[in-house]
Parts: C-alpha cells; sequence; structure tokens
C-alpha cells in the first residue's frame, strides 16, 4: 500500500468518525444516561421522604396514643414503599414502574391522614419538632416534584430518540435493543386535592 493511499484511508476514517460523532450515534446513550441520572434523584427524594417518617411519627405518637391507626398505616406504607425498588436496569418496565407509584402514592396518602390528625391536637400543632419535621416534609414533597417533572421530561427526550430521525437510524441498527423507558404518570388519587386543614 502506498503513501497516498494510507493517507486517503486515514483521512477517509477520520471523516468517518466525525460524521458519526455528528449525526446522532452517542445520542441516544447520551440521553439514555440522562434519564437514568434523573431517576436517581427521584429516588434519593422518595428516600429522604421515608428517612423524615419515623421522626414524624414518633413525635406525633407522642401526643396521639390513641391514634394508632394512622401511625400503623404510615408505618407499614413506608415499609411498603422502601421496599418496592426500580434501578436503572427495569425502567423499561411499565408494571415495575406501576407497582413502585402505588406504593408511594399510598405513602403519601397515608402521610396526608397523619398530617390531618394534629388538628386534633393543638400542643402538637405548636411543638417545634412537629412543625419543623412537617417543613422538612413539604420540602421533600417539592423536591419529588420537581425530581419526577425532570425524569419525566428526560424520558421523554430519550424515548422520542428512538423514534425520530435521525436517531432512529441508529436505534433500529445498532441500539436495536433498546427500549423506551416507562413514564412516570400520576395515579388517579393523586387527581383529588388533599383534605387536609392546618
Amino acid at each position: 500500500m502506498s503513501l497516498t493511499s494510507r493517507w486517503r484511508a486515514l483521512v477517509v476514517a477520520i471523516v468517518a468518525a466525525l460524521s458519526l460523532s455528528g449525526c446522532g450515534y452517542n445520542t441516544i446513550p447520551t440521553l439514555e444516561e440522562n434519564a437514568k441520572a434523573k431517576w436517581s434523584e427521584v429516588q434519593s427524594q422518595y428516600q429522604r421522604r421515608a428517612d423524615l417518617i419515623p421522626n414524624l411519627v414518633a413525635t406525633v405518637q407522642g401526643y396521639a396514643k390513641q391514634e394508632k391507626d394512622v401511625l400503623t398505616s404510615v408505618v407499614e406504607a413506608r415499609a411498603k414503599a422502601t421496599s418496592v425498588k426500580i434501578d436503572a436496569s427495569t425502567l423499561t418496565d411499565p408494571e415495575k414502574m406501576k407497582q413502585f407509584q402505588d406504593a408511594q402514592a399510598q405513602l403519601t396518602g397515608a402521610l396526608g391522614r397523619l398530617l390531618a390528625v394534629s388538628e386534633a391536637y393543638p400542643d402538637l400543632k405548636s411543638n417545634q419538632n412537629f412543625l419543623a419535621l412537617q417543613s422538612q416534609l413539604e420540602g421533600t414533597e417539592n423536591r419529588i416534584n420537581v425530581a419526577r417533572r425532570d425524569y419525566i421530561e428526560a424520558v421523554r427526550e430519550f424515548n422520542l430518540s428512538l423514534r425520530t430521525f435521525p436517531t432512529l437510524l441508529w436505534a433500529k441498527t445498532f441500539f436495536a435493543g433498546t427500549k423506551p423507558m416507562a413514564e412516570f404518570s400520576a395515579s388517579e388519587a393523586a387527581q383529588q386535592p388533599p383534605q387536609v386543614k392546618f
């Protein structure tokens, strides 16, 4: 092979590499990793909420001893919510996503009932620990909403990349085994505003 032929082959290889990098080949794995990172943030915020619950329950327990049913339902809902896990490898399974969402919705409902208990206990409503925990829980719920919104957007971008040109070409060839990720959707119960008064 002559020196000119080698230079031509090198130039062709460089042009091909630049063409591949500029035409969307890296888009699919980049968007997939972004969506997985956003899901990790959702899980982190749910874990933060789960970590706050024992403190909240213990504080309420001191005031509301006869409200054992409500406290028990919160503890059980927390246990169920933390037992249903979705890692990055199962983000394409809609059934697993539904199980996760249902467990989290059950915990949200139980927390709403727990916070409603405070209405019957004026001393509890003025307790600094309870107020601080309630504020942290509210902030965590806001963080969960932001993390879910970011995840939903990342999944939308990823799933769209599997169906639009030019990334569709890569999705059908090199990434043929890549499945769309399951979307996070609100439960039916989330459509109703909570009936909690403070």
